[in-house]
């Protein structure tokens, strides 16, 4: 009866587990489909983001170089030097002065064509004496009367970008400045991505390829070459899609494709990506769901024969089961917090990409900068015809003076767009704000005397150190001033306050009794504003803002309690820089 009753029991114990088993071997095939679907569709998405970010770098990259080589042509053909060699027909030292500049703005290549197309200078000086006379780039820059771009295809079934401007003395052309756009090397930086990258012009011609055979055909053309084992079929290898057909990535099974446009002549770009990583994703998370059901199984299979085992092996078997959960875990989490680092570093080239952009907003800019020095240098050239009229010769010195001042600080503002161009940086020294309120107030004098504009500004007695670049720190002043000028044209007692103080930081108040701000949100935006067509580009103070904030403050606006705008800029006190700095 013993016996009988043990083994009833034992059979009785072994039921449950058998259908413990069944179960969890059902759990984990249910479990294993769903999680292949939901996965692969998830991992598809998360595929196709990162590919749009990628395409979005690679778009702004194509869009800023080609931006920042388009005004190499216009400052070129304003060079004295290359204009005098022209006239002169000396050009000892042309090649050496392209040379330099090219250097300093790497830029892939530069030409001197004179009026009859012969190149005279070139950054490659065995390109000397040939003649263009027949190229695009020269007739087309000849007829237009800005910077013109081209495409010119070279023997070797490439493309050859370029920005040409002719160059004109006294009305009269004198030939023709050509500057190479160097597009080229980033197909040589996208091919070492798996994907392959097409650019095509508005007709539908790839220009730009990771794909040499692509180049100078249509995408269908293209594809149907089957010519793209280095950035796919490579990737398609290492897969477990080794029995598919070599050309499966063109029906649009294994392949993804994105498309995105150029704002620059109709030009689009297309990526094709593999979907090799969400394969291999998928995989790594089965096997880690397989690896925790066959642990489940082991465990259930121990428990049949429990009686084989001590204690101590059942903890040594949960401590190891453990660990090697935690080590899958552990390599989950580092997958996604490299994922997470390649993300934050393709935006971080989106924000570069889109800075370097902004070049071609400053250039519209420049006529806006140097508007209020012009406006000066007219008024003072008036007083001091008046004063040599009465015979004052000695103030109307003192207005030449000022005018002369004016002419320095015109070169220095288009001096620092030079700077920008070349990526350099601020000329930040040890200032005194007082003395650049009092500069800033000086050029703004005439402006505000006829305005009978009523000011003031209580300078305090002790020195307000700060490190920054004067000039630049003047014009955001002149630019604030001469807002308050525009917001009180319909006041009829106009007043103007100027408050420094120095506490954390160095803080200077501008204050108005104008109409105040109607758009706080959008008042610091390029070419917002809310003056009169021919009164204002709307880029003074989106330039005012970007100069304070280069300079390691910050530039703010709201309405006064009483009426009014009220502008403040900190800056962090130069006393406080160098202690940190010790």
């Amino acid at each position: 009866m013993t016996d009988s009753a043990d083994t009833e029991r034992r059979t009785g114990l072994q039921w449950p587990l058998r259908v413990a088993i069944g179960a969890v071997i059902v759990v984990a095939c249910v479990v294993g489909w769903y999680t292949h679907v939901l996965m692969t569709e998830r991992l598809t998405e998360s595929l196709r983001a990162r590919a749009e970010v990628r395409l979005a770098a690679y778009s702004g990259n194509i869009i800023s170089e080609l931006n920042r080589t388009s005004i190499v042509p216009q400052l070129l053909a304003r060079d004295p030097a290359l204009i005098g060699a022209l006239g002169s027909q000396d050009y000892t030292q042309s090649s050496q002065r392209l040379i330099e500049v090219a250097n300093e703005i790497a830029i892939s290549g530069i030409k001197l064509l004179d009026g009859d197309g012969r190149v005279v200078a070139a950054t490659d000086r065995a390109k000397i004496g040939e003649m263009h006379r027949g190229d695009p780039y020269f007739v087309e820059a000849l007829r237009g009367s800005g910077t013109v771009f081209t495409v010119n295809q070279t023997e070797a079934g490439g493309s050859v970008f370029t920005y040409s401007r002719k160059v004109e003395a006294q009305g009269s052309t004198l030939g023709v400045i050509v500057v190479e756009a160097d597009l080229a090397r980033f197909e040589q930086s996208w091919a070492g991505f798996t994907d392959a990258v097409a650019v095509m012009d508005s007709t539908g011609r790839i220009i730009l390829s990771t794909e040499g055979r692509w180049r100078g055909r249509a995408e269908e053309e293209a594809l149907a070459i089957r010519s793209a084992p280095s950035a796919i079929q490579r990737a398609i290898r290492v897969t477990d899609w080794g029995a598919l057909p070599s050309d499966a990535y063109l029906r649009g099974e294994d392949v993804l494709r994105q498309e995105a446009r150029l704002n620059f002549q109709g030009w689009k770009i297309a990526s094709f990506t593999t979907y090799a990583g969400v394969r291999e994703r998928v995989n790594a998370v089965l096997a880690i769901e397989i690896m925790v059901f066959a642990l489940i199984l082991a465990g259930l299979f121990w428990l049949s024969s429990r009686r084989a085992f001590s204690s101590l092996d059942v903890f040594r078997r949960e401590s190891a089961e453990l660990r090697a959960l935690n080590d899958a875990l552990q390599r989950e989490i580092a997958e996604r917090e490299r994922a997470e680092r390649n993300l934050e570093v393709a935006e971080q080239t989106i924000q570069q990409s889109s800075k370097l952009a902004l070049l071609g907003e400053m250039s519209a800019a420049v006529s806006h900068e140097l508007n209020q020095p012009l406006a000066a240098m007219k008024t003072y050239l008036a007083g001091a015809k008046l004063l040599l009229q009465r015979r004052r010769p000695d103030e109307a010195l003192s207005s030449f003076q000022r005018i002369d001042d004016l002419i320095e600080r015109m070169g220095a503002i288009t001096k620092q767009l030079k700077s920008y161009a070349r990526k350099g940086g601020t000329a930040v020294e040890p200032l005194d704000v007082r003395v650049s309120v009092s500069a800033a107030l000086s050029m703004m004098e005439p402006q505000l005397r006829a305005r009978r504009m009523h000011i003031e500004a209580p300078l305090p007695r002790e020195p307000i150190m700060v490190e920054a670049d004067r000039i630049r720190l003047e014009q955001v002043l002149v630019n604030l001033l001469r807002n308050a000028l525009d917001a009180t044209k319909g006041t009829t007692d106009p007043q103007i306050r100027i408050i420094l103080s120095a506490g954390d930081e160095a803080r200077i108040t501008v204050r108005d009794n104008g109409s105040g701000i109607a758009d706080l949100d959008n008042l610091f935006e390029p070419f917002y504003t809310t003056k009169a067509p021919g009164d204002g580009t709307g880029l003074g103070l989106a330039i005012s803002s970007g100069i304070v904030s280069d300079l390691g403050g910050r530039l703010t606006a709201r309405n006064g309690s009483g009426g009014g705008a009220v502008f403040e800029i900190t800056l962090p006190l130069y006393r406080e820089r160098r202690e940190a700095a010790e």
